[in-house]
């Protein structure tokens, strides 16, 4: 089955697969998928190769295309993108804990049959020492050259768009939990001036995420940062928005929040 905007055509089953050789015609009309893409294996032939487009986020859910060529969202979308990623790179690459990605690195899973780019990826050095997390070498060979990360990166970040609401909230975690990711967050900065925005906690158990419950206040608590966060938006003068996650220590006492892989109480 593949989801995609009424924009896009697909390429008939019947067609002669042309290895994928061709350049595809991406525009404001069409989007040409090749055959042969209805496994995670072919799926994974046709991301490493030239014809793959350069924009928009295609991903392969359980068997699903999930095809989103709408621009995105410059307040709703890549703001809180961005701080997001700015905090967790200050938490993880500058600690010297591991690094963090944004757009279009793709993560693959061969349990959950998926393979996604999601809007922020974390991932400890310690999870690819230990090969929880493997680095998916280019094609063409040249060192130091990845093209995906296979396995559970340690947590994985999805803003909320209108295009991938059901996406975001009802497909993706269940393969996420099946792919052992241990942290979600899921945010939606879709509400209007001076309404909340959502910063949702997903922490990985037996059955699936658990949701860490944020307090009256907004704070809810990462057991990846070791931290509790709120994610706040300002306004700018009536010009626009911006975004900053905040972080507080955890107070004294066990956490009610362990995900798989924690390793004591991280700074």
């Amino acid at each position: 089955m593949m989801r995609r905007n009424p924009s896009i055509e697909a390429e008939g089953e019947e067609e002669e697969d042309r290895d994928m050789d061709w350049n595809p015609s991406i525009g404001v009309e069409t989007l040409r998928i090749p055959p042969g893409v209805g496994t995670l294996e072919g799926f994974r032939r046709w991301t490493s190769s030239e014809c793959f487009p350069d924009h928009g986020r295609i991903d392969f859910l359980a068997g699903e295309l999930e095809i989103d060529m709408s621009p995105e969202n410059l307040y709703k979308h890549g703001g809180p993108k961005t701080a997001l990623s700015a905090a967790l790179y200050s938490q993880v690459d500058r600690t010297g804990r591991g690094a963090v990605y944004i757009d279009c690195t793709r993560i693959v899973s061969v349990d959950a049959d998926l393979s996604v780019e999601p809007d922020v990826v974390a991932v400890l050095w310690d999870s690819l020492e230990s090969g929880r997390v493997v680095r998916v070498p280019a094609a063409d060979g040249e060192p130091d050259s990845f093209i995906e990360l296979e396995g559970a990166p340690d947590l994985v970040v999805e803003v909320i768009s209108d295009s991938s609401l059901g996406k975001d909230r009802r497909r993706l975690p269940p393969l996420y939990a099946k792919a052992g990711v241990p942290e979600l967050w899921l945010v939606d900065a879709r509400t209007k001036r001076g309404k909340g925005i959502e910063l949702r906690i997903h922490v990985l158990g037996p059955n699936g995420y658990v949701l860490a419950p944020p307090d009256a206040a907004g704070w809810c608590e990462s057991p990846f940062l070791g931290r509790r966060c709120r994610l706040r938006r300002h306004s700018e003068r009536d010009l626009g928005y911006t975004y900053q996650l905040e972080l507080r220590r955890r107070p004294p006492g066990p956490s009610r929040l362990r995900s798989p892989g924690t390793r004591g109480n991280r700074t």
